[in-house]
């Protein structure tokens, strides 16, 4: 019965939406409707309310949407729809102020002589206004009122034209700051902790261990990856508008012509596109350059956002041009530049104020933030008074972000509703069931996400289809997607719902502001190259992942939270550049060779030791890196056949799971019966569940468990031939690291001498506890340098006499430490002409054998790491 409420919630939500009520009350209204219904239902028939539910009740899942809301919004760390009320801000001050307008002008004048150029231009203007405004039904109006009239003026092609305005104006989905990315990063953040328990089920299920290695697991997303990742797909998606318009006009060019500017480009026209086009790069500098820079987080961005369109709204509303008109404006970039001197040459810690120079540091950061604070202040009272502007704008601001936490409550509680009737259960048993894994699966659900997009506004795909899909395909171990890609690709998709008729809003709003001699149909038309280009766009992102990966691991290697190089999801692709050294340059070999050289003789045993087995670890580098890439061969080579035979013995497993667990259920029904009838009935299903368990068996091939052990013996020998090689490679640094620190310490060491002389007078002739107080405090001092361990351990057994009483004992261990004092003085002054070749071989193997060992990636290690990671690399045969 579930399923048919299923359906029936299904239905019901379509109805309510194709009849034009709104979403933030369809979504909400369908799923309470559908589980007072099934509650009747289960009353009336079952004499139960929750008889029709997949589990639990109907008081659990009315409450459960509104819950998971209010657990998921409401913490303290997860902050991350802030930025949203933030960019919504920013995007309708920046429209009010005209923007557009003057931009659309100014480059049609610019890009008009090129074949094409109008069209170029609507492009170009519609990528900026993406990365400001962000807001499609402003850009689409705004282009459709200023270049569609120029553009049909000058003979273009109307289709070409209309489609041109709508697909530029719909760039601000997908190029960041994006509302739409904001939301799906927050949608895949619970979809990843979803897909880890998932995973972690699976590979449990597999290999019968109860703890899953961290390399395996999903990594969730935030919103500043996600805009990241979605920048280079954007700017490709603009790059593959502007060559299309390009070619069509070279072909075609009575079409889209070439519009001379009648003017001329001098002075005053530069001075014109200087002042137009610099203000929205600069914010847009400042916004996206402040995340991928690391500088900001996206919320502290959309601040910056918000501020600068207030700014910039300072001296673009007023009608009047007067000499103070640009005052505010100007007084904040003053602020910015004594801000950044500031910060760039000072210690701007109040509670670390201790120099002239700090307290300098210190008052032109005030002063700058006062004078920011003015200009702000100043342009806000302008855009306040001026047709009351800021009013409306925060206006508009509010019910738009209401709109969006309203959809988002209502999202949830549909979801739960699904939930309810097991159809998150139906649609992962479906995708799984599904034979190619997880390509035909991606494959369903971005045609699912397309053919939506025909139908349903970008938010309701987002928070509802989003949720269900994505942790099914998070957890899939064979193609192992990040959530970031992910996430890019369903944005890159879910961009296409503006532009596919009869429902896209960008076709709308340009039919609202088009002349009447442009015909709907010609509207259709045009659009339709445009939703091919962004599906190229989608094909590209998809068939290289690093276009979407590359940059969010870029900035996150390279940020001051970087992973250390420990982290276990590194270690594969530090093993392989650590071999691409070795292969590269024979510098780390000859540095090795160098260090083998030096005269070791001079160091006690244990140091000598020490560093003789370091060099011998790191001389067996290049053998156990060969050995790596040997198992790994091994892996390969035998991966092609192993693969298709896993997938499909895991396929049949999971049947047997499947017909186990329902034999387990009859076979607690039977147990719980006293119908005979019904007894009979329960029987019968039973042993053909039994039967059906054992034809599954039957078909798994008789080879699998020699050849799943052959598999898993290569497997396990290419790990171990990993660990080898990382703790020879750890070895090889830490070894004579600790030979080094052992030498650098002589100085500390010969400070030792003075006050151990003096330890006898206080032996001889201090008090019991005075002298025990007095050779302890001196034992700490000992023992902070380092390998001045025997010297220690004399001076320890001295004090522990005298704490006997027994002075005697104690002079005679004062005079054994003195020895060793002695003793280690002598190699520790011949084992100095050590120290530069120690330290030359440590410089050349720090950022290979021992890189392991440091803190933070080099840079040259951080880029290397976010090119290899950004790539997806399947996993499934661990599993």
């Amino acid at each position: 019965m579930e399923l048919y409420f299923l359906i029936l919630l299904i239905v019901i939500m379509a109805t309510a939406l194709g009849s034009g009520y709104p979403v933030a009350f369809a979504l909400p209204g369908a799923a309470i409707l559908t589980i007072g219904i099934a509650s009747a239902a289960g009353w009336l028939f079952a004499g139960n309310v929750d008889a029709y539910f997949h589990s639990g009740g109907a008081q659990q899942w009315l409450s459960a949407g509104v819950t998971n809301l209010r657990g998921v919004y409401w913490e303290v760390e997860r902050d991350t729809l802030i930025a949203i009320p933030l960019f919504i801000f920013m995007g309708i001050m920046l429209q009010r102020s005209k923007i557009a307008e003057d931009l659309l002008v100014t480059m049609a004048q610019l890009f008009g002589p090129v074949p094409g150029g109008l069209g170029i231009s609507v492009v170009f203007v519609g990528a900026l206004l993406a990365a400001t405004t962000g807001i499609v039904g402003a850009t689409v109006v705004a282009m459709g009122l200023i270049s569609l009239p120029a553009m049909m003026r000058n003979k273009y092609s109307t289709p070409l034209a209309t489609g041109t305005i709508a697909a530029s104006g719909t760039l601000g989905q997908i190029i960041p700051p994006s509302i739409v990315l904001i939301i799906l990063a927050d949608q895949l953040a619970s979809a990843a902790d979803q897909a880890s328990t998932m995973r972690k089920a699976l590979y449990k299920t597999a290999t019968g261990e109860i703890s899953m290695p961290s390399l395996f697991g999903v990594a969730g997303t935030s919103a500043g990856e996600m805009f990241l990742g979605a920048f280079l797909p954007g700017l490709v998606l603009v790059g593959l508008y502007m060559v299309y318009i390009l070619i069509f006009a070279i072909l075609r060019p009575k079409s889209a012509p070439a519009v001379p500017y009648e003017g001329k480009y001098d002075f005053a026209f530069w001075r014109k596109v200087f002042v137009t086009l610099i203000p929205p790069l600069a914010l847009i500098f400042l916004v996206l350059g402040s995340i991928i820079a690391g500088i900001a987080t996206v919320n502290q961005a959309g601040a910056i956002g918000a501020a600068g369109a207030v700014i910039m709204a300072g001296y673009r509303i007023p009608e009047e041009r007067t000499r103070w008109l640009y005052a505010p404006a100007t007084l904040a970039l003053v602020a910015l530049a004594i801000l950044a001197y500031a910060l760039s040459n000072f210690e701007m810690n109040v509670k670390a104020m201790d120099t002239p120079a700090d307290r300098l540091g210190i008052t032109l950061g005030v002063i700058g933030t006062v004078l920011f604070l003015v200009g702000l202040v100043w342009s806000g009272l302008r855009a306040f008074r001026i047709n009351d502007t800021l009013h409306n704008v925060m206006l508009e601001t509010a019910k738009t972000t209401s709109l969006v936490f309203i959809i988002l409550l209502g999202a949830a509680m549909l979801t739960a509703a699904f939930r309810a009737f097991g159809g998150e259960d139906l649609v992962r048993e479906f995708l799984i069931s599904l034979p190619g894994g997880f390509w035909t699966q991606f494959a369903i659900v971005m045609a699912v996400i397309f053919i939506l997009g025909f139908f349903l506004d970008f938010i309701e795909i987002a928070v509802v289809v989003v949720p269900i899909v994505a942790p099914i395909l998070l957890a899939d171990p064979g193609a192992n997607v990040t959530a970031v890609w992910l996430g890019v690709m369903i944005g890159l998709n879910i961009q296409t719902s503006f532009l596919t008729p009869p429902f896209g809003f960008a076709l709308f709003y340009l039919r609202g502001v088009a002349p009447a001699a442009v015909r709907t149909i010609q509207i259709y038309k045009g659009v339709i190259p445009f939703i091919l280009l962004q599906l190229v766009a989608l094909a590209i992102a998809g068939s290289y992942p690093p276009l979407v990966n590359y940059l969010p691991n870029r900035v996150s290697f390279l940020s001051e939270t970087s992973p250390p190089p420990r982290n276990p999801k590194l270690q594969v692709c530090l093993d392989s550049y650590v071999a691409e050294k070795f292969a590269a340059s024979s510098e780390i070999t000859d540095a090795i060779a160098a260090a083998r050289q030096l005269d070791l003789s001079v160091l006690p045993d244990d140091l000598k030791s020490t560093m003789t087995d370091g060099l011998d670890a790191a001389a067996s580098v290049p053998e156990k890196l060969a050995e790596i890439a040997r198992a790994d061969a091994a892996v390969q080579a035998e991966a092609g056949a192993y693969r298709p035979l896993r997938s499909e013995v895991r396929f049949i497993e999971k049947e047997i799971r499947a017909a186990q667990e329902k034999a387990d259920k009859l076979k607690t029904a039977l147990g719980r019966s006293d119908d005979p009838a019904e007894q009979a009935r329960l029987e019968a299903e039973l042993n053909a569940a039994l039967a059906e368990v054992e034809a599954l068996k039957a078909q798994i091939p008789a080879d699998w468990e020699e050849k799943h052990k052959a598999f898993t013996a290569l497997l396990k020998a290419e790990e171990k031939a990993r660990n080898l090689y990382r703790r020879a490679a750890d070895d090889a640094w830490s070894a004579p690291a600790e030979v080094l620190a052992v030498l650098q310490a002589g100085e500390g060491f010969r400070a030792l001498e003075e006050p151990l002389k003096a330890l006898r007078g206080v032996i001889e002739t201090a008090d019991q506890a005075a002298a025990e107080d007095e050779i302890k405090a001196f034992e700490k001092v000992v023992g902070n340098v380092e390998g001045a361990g025997d010297v220690k351990k004399f001076l320890s057994r001295a004090r522990r006499a005298i704490k006997k009483g027994d002075r005697a004992k104690a002079l005679e261990e004062y005079e054994k430490t003195l020895t060793a004092y002695a003793e280690q003085s002598a190699w520790r002054a011949r084992a100095e002409s050590l120290i530069p070749g120690i330290k030359a071989y440590l410089a050349a193997i720090k950022d290979t054998l021992g890189a392991r060992q440091q803190e933070k990636l080099s840079r040259e290690q951080a880029l290397a790491m976010a090119s290899c990671t950004a790539h997806h690399v399947d996993v499934s045969l661990n599993f």
